[in-house]
C-alpha cells in the first residue's frame, strides 16, 4: 500500500494519460514492475517492522520523514514558494493525509497478528469501495462493475468468516483491515473533491508530512512511547523500516508518477490485483505464512473480481473520452 493517493482519473484507458510521446516498452515495463514488486513487497516489510517497532509510531515516522525528504528536495530544487500550501490546501492535505497513510498505519497495527499476505488480500478490496462509493455519489456505474463487487465482497466475507484463520489471526485484525481499505478508498475518493497543491508531488509531500504527524500523536496517545526501546529493535524490523521508507514511500511513488504520465491508464491499475499475488507469494516464501485452500480460493475471487472492475471501469473511461471527443468534433 503506498503512501499516496489511488489511481486519479486520467485521460482514456488506451492511450497516455499525457501528451508525452509514448514510453519505450522497455522504461514502462520496468517502472510497471517496480510498482508491482515493491508495492506488493510492503507487506511483508510492514509484518517484519512490527515484530519489535511500535506499529503505530513506526508508521507515523516513516511518513512523517518521507514527506520531510520529499519537501526539501523540492524546496532544494523549487524554492518554498512552490511547495507552499493556500490554508484549504493545507487542511485538504491533512484529511487526505489522516485517511491514506492513516489507512497503512492501521495495516501496521493489524499486521501484528495478521500474516502479511492475508492483509493484502483483505487491502485488495480498496477498488471495490469505491465502487461503492461513486454509487452512494449518484454516480453511473456499470453493472458488470457492481457484480465485481459483489463477487468480490464474497471472496472478503470467505476469508474473515469462512473457517480457521491462518497463523492465529485474529477476527478484530481482520475487521481493521477491511476498515483500513474503506479508509484508502475514502480517501482515493475524496482526494478529486478537496481542494489540494495541483503538483502530485509537493501535495503527496504534504499528505505524508501531515499524515505522518498524526500517526505519531495518536501513537503517543495510545502509549507506544513506553514501547520505544531502541536496544530491542531488531537489525531485520530497521532494515524494513528504512525500505519502507525509501522504496515504499519514496522510489516506487517516482515511478507511478512517471507511469500516469506516460503509460495507458488501463495498465497502470493492474497493480490493483498483481500487488495481492507478490504479497502472499512472499510471506509463504520469506515468513513461511501458511496458505490454506480457502485462502487461495479467497485470493482467486478477489483478484478475478478486482480485475474485472479495473478493466470495465477502464473501458468506461475510454468510451467517455472518446464520446466526449466526437462531440467537440461536430460542435465545430
Amino acid at each position: 500500500m503506498s503512501a499516496t493517493r489511488s489511481l486519479p482519473q486520467v485521460p482514456a484507458a488506451g492511450a497516455p494519460s499525457s501528451g508525452a510521446p509514448a514510453a519505450s516498452s522497455l522504461r514502462l515495463w520496468t517502472n510497471l514492475w517496480i510498482i508491482y514488486v515493491v508495492w506488493g513487497s510492503t507487506y511483508l516489510a510492514i509484518r517484519i517492522m512490527v515484530e519489535t517497532v511500535p506499529p503505530l509510531l513506526g508508521s507515523g515516522i516513516r511518513f512523517g520523514l518521507a514527506g520531510v525528504l520529499l519537501l526539501g528536495f523540492l524546496i532544494a530544487r523549487r524554492g518554498w514558494r512552490a511547495v507552499r500550501p493556500t490554508r484549504r490546501q493545507t487542511v485538504g492535505a491533512l484529511v487526505i493525509g489522516m485517511l491514506l497513510p492513516g489507512a497503512n498505519a492501521v495495516v501496521c497495527v493489524a499486521e501484528v497478528d495478521v500474516p502479511s499476505g492475508l492483509a493484502a488480500l483483505l487491502i485488495a478490496a480498496v477498488p471495490l469501495f469505491v465502487i461503492l462509493l461513486r454509487a452512494g455519489a449518484r454516480e453511473r456505474i456499470a453493472p458488470s462493475s457492481m457484480v465485481g463487487v459483489a463477487v468480490g465482497f464474497a471472496g472478503v466475507g470467505l476469508l474473515v468468516l469462512g473457517g480457521e484463520r491462518p497463523d492465529g489471526a485474529s477476527l478484530i485484525g481482520m475487521a481493521a483491515l477491511v476498515g483500513g481499505a474503506l479508509m484508502w478508498a475514502t480517501g482515493s475518493f475524496a482526494s478529486s473533491k478537496i481542494d489540494l497543491p495541483r503538483d502530485p508531488f509537493v501535495s503527496t509531500g504534504w499528505q505524508m508530512l501531515l499524515g505522518g504527524l498524526v500517526i505519531t500523536v495518536v501513537g503517543v496517545l495510545a502509549g507506544e512511547g513506553g514501547d520505544v526501546r531502541p536496544e530491542r529493535f531488531s537489525t531485520d524490523s530497521l532494515l524494513a523500516f528504512a525500505y519502507l521508507l525509501t522504496f515504499g514511500s519514496l522510489f516506487a511513488y517516482s515511478a507511478y508518477i512517471w507511469l500516469l504520465q506516460n503509460a495507458p491508464v488501463s495498465k497502470v491499475a493492474t497493480y490493483a490485483y498483481v500487488n495481492p499475488v507478490i504479497a502472499v507469494f512472499l510471506g509463504w516464501i520469506v515468513l513461511e505464512e501458511v496458505v490454506s485452500a480457502l485462502t487461495l480460493v479467497a485470493a482467486t475471487v478477489i483478484v478475478a473480481s478486482v480485475a474485472i472492475v479495473v478493466r470495465t471501469e477502464s473501458r468506461g473511461t475510454a468510451a467517455r473520452t472518446a464520446s466526449r471527443a466526437r462531440s467537440a468534433s461536430a460542435s465545430s
